[in-house]
């Protein structure tokens, strides 16, 4: 019969063992790179193990500290920056970084918290020093790019020092304060409703002006009007006049009884106005004859 104590000293070997190979195998991804300690200093002649893959390690006294070695993405809160020109402005920016020199990014920063803290500071730092050398039209128009590229360079300068490249560096946003923001609004406001009454007073007089115009073209227009009309009515007066008298010259009788007919006409119409006139006057004369001719009166 076998030792127990033997049998259960094999088995602690074998479970070492199982955990030895365990321990000294690790993989390394696409999107990582690797850096092995020794007792939590890198490990001489092998720290950095940039290829991905099934690499090993000592078991135990080696542990693997995995980076990305992807870009990443740094954003900043937002920050209030003086410009040259006195105005207060709310800058939100951000950054995009890559790890290059993983044993100088570990032994700076540790860790991409550690990392995010120190460029979040060198990042605000260039800001406010990049930004307040200009103006305001500068930042948020004129030179918005060349300023970004500029506070890049910057933080690259300063990144480095943490075993990482900035690949870009951009302003989000750039406004004025709220309480800025909203004096501003309220005098562009006032600004806009002056010139809106500006403009009306003009267009209200100018409109007054073609009216006033309007009505002296009307005037003159129908003095004008008034005048060929009574031109016109006077030549018209005078031809009629003028056919009369050569009608009256060519039959003196027929002129008398169409001018009496006329009179009875207008004369003897339904209205409220009695005359008394005796019927031998010489306004019924064609009724006692045709000729118009009044009868001798007889001799007393």
């Amino acid at each position: 019969m076998k030792n127990p104590f033997s049998a259960l000293i094999l088995i602690g070997l074998l479970l070492v063992a199982f955990f030895a190979v365990t321990n000294s195998v690790y993989t390394v991804h696409q999107t990582e790179q690797a850096l092995v300690l020794r007792f939590g200093e890198p490990a001489p002649g092998r720290a950095l193990v940039p290829d991905p893959g099934i690499h090993f390690k000592l078991p135990f006294i080696e542990t693997v500290v995995f980076i990305d070695n992807r870009i990443l993405d740094l954003e900043t809160s937002k920050q209030e920056i003086l410009a040259s020109d006195n105005n207060r402005i709310e800058v939100d920016a951000f950054l995009r970084y890559r790890i290059v020199n993983a044993l100088q990014f570990y032994q700076q920063v540790r860790t991409t918290l550690g990392a995010e803290s120190a460029l979040a500071n060198v990042l605000n730092s260039a800001v406010r020093r990049v930004l307040g050398e200009a103006n305001m039209a500068q930042i948020v128009r004129d030179q918005r790019a060349q300023l970004m590229v500029k506070i890049r360079d910057q933080v690259e300068q300063e990144g480095s020092k943490f075993g990482v490249t900035i690949v870009d560096v951009r302003i989000r946003r750039a406004d004025l304060p709220r309480q800025i923001s909203e004096k501003v609004f309220s005098r562009m406001q006032t600004e806009r409703a002056k010139e809106a009454a500006e403009f009306r007073a003009q267009g209200s007089e100018q409109a007054q002006r073609i009216t006033s115009k309007a009505d002296r073209d009307v005037v003159v227009l129908r003095a004008q009007a008034q005048q060929d009309a009574d031109q016109l009515r006077g030549a018209g007066e005078a031809e009629r006049n003028a056919i009369f008298a050569e009608a009256y010259g060519k039959d003196p009788e027929f002129f008398a009884f169409w001018r009496s007919m006329q009179a009875y006409e207008a004369g003897l119409k339904s209205s409220d106005t009695r005359m008394v006139i005796a019927p031998n006057s010489d306004f019924f004369r064609f009724f006692g004859k045709p000729s118009g001719v009044a009868p001798a009166t007889a001799a007393k």
